[in-house]
């Protein structure tokens, strides 16, 4: 029995490192993208030309598959606390947002609490690959992992309080076919994992999920973060667990949990997991 908790161990470190790249000091490069902000024809500068060169180049070479990177050094410090977006991996929470997973998943195993796992807002799947690893590593054959996500980035915001902008950045476009390769990679694309692909105003109203006992969220923002909570909070089992990933550092997002925990009067002690995420338990 020992060897097998070992080996459990070993496995679920194993899944935080690869999936967050930690072990490629590669993943820290950063991709070279076209300029995200223009210029006005009327105020042509250095500038200007340098991006439109810039811009010119990157779409050159991207039609022919090469793609433009900038080396930078691997910071784990900064991996650890999922500030930076790995070039390589399948996740970008960080160790300690994936090990509030594992606390977590494993308190409502110790407990009993009742219902499947979902994350709203998947990107690459790697979070989710992560919940479906520890309930293989402990042999939990009776729930599901749940991954819901547009599958085709973030939407644009719907008013100047709904959050910033990252619709046109395609780095955060990651396909259906692509998550479920993902998985595959894995060896973890099996019966106990569903996928909802679209917005969640129109997926997560109709899910066919009875109970939950994770609800994580990563839709970043005010309506996506409010979507996944109308419509899903209902079902987390008592002692189960809300976790934001934005909390913090996505003022929309925490605008959003706000308003529905006033409106709700849920009184649940909020706990900080890093300078991003923060979760609760549900009482």
């Amino acid at each position: 029995m020992k060897k097998e908790v070992e080996a459990a161990t070993l496995y679920i470190d194993l899944m935080k490192k690869t999936l967050t790249a930690s072990i490629y000091d590669e993943s820290a490069w950063a991709i070279i993208n076209s300029p995200t902000q223009e210029q006005s024809p009327r105020r042509i500068s250095l500038q200007f030309f340098r991006n439109f060169f810039r811009d010119f180049l990157v779409k050159q070479l991207l039609k022919r598959s090469i793609l433009l990177v900038k080396t930078k050094s691997f910071n784990i410090l900064n991996r650890d606390e999922g500030r930076d977006w790995p070039l390589i991996g399948y996740t970008m929470v960080g160790h300690q947002r994936l090990e509030n997973v594992q606390k977590c998943v494993e308190d409502i195993l110790r407990n009993k609490v009742l219902g499947d796992l979902i994350e709203a807002g998947a990107w690459r799947g790697g979070t989710t690959i992560f919940m479906r690893a520890l309930l293989k590593a402990y042999g939990v054959i009776d729930r599901k992992v749940w991954v819901a996500d547009s599958f085709e980035g973030l939407p644009a915001p719907k008013n100047k309080d709904d959050g910033w902008d990252l619709s046109h950045v395609d780095y955060l476009k990651v396909s259906l076919d692509q998550v479920k390769s993902n998985f595959e990679r894995f060896g973890l694309l099996d019966e106990q994992v569903e996928f909802l692909k679209g917005w969640f105003c129109d997926t997560l109203l109709h899910a066919p999920i009875k109970r939950i006992a994770i609800l994580r969220l990563d839709g970043d923002m005010y309506s996506s973060t409010m979507d996944s909570l109308k419509n899903l909070y209902h079902k987390v089992s008592k002692g189960g667990y809300i976790i934001v990933d934005d909390y913090y550092s996505w003022p929309s997002c925490r605008s959003a949990v706000t308003d529905f925990r006033t409106e709700h009067s849920i009184k649940s002690e909020i706990k900080r997991i890093d300078w991003s995420g923060a979760y609760w338990k549900k009482e």
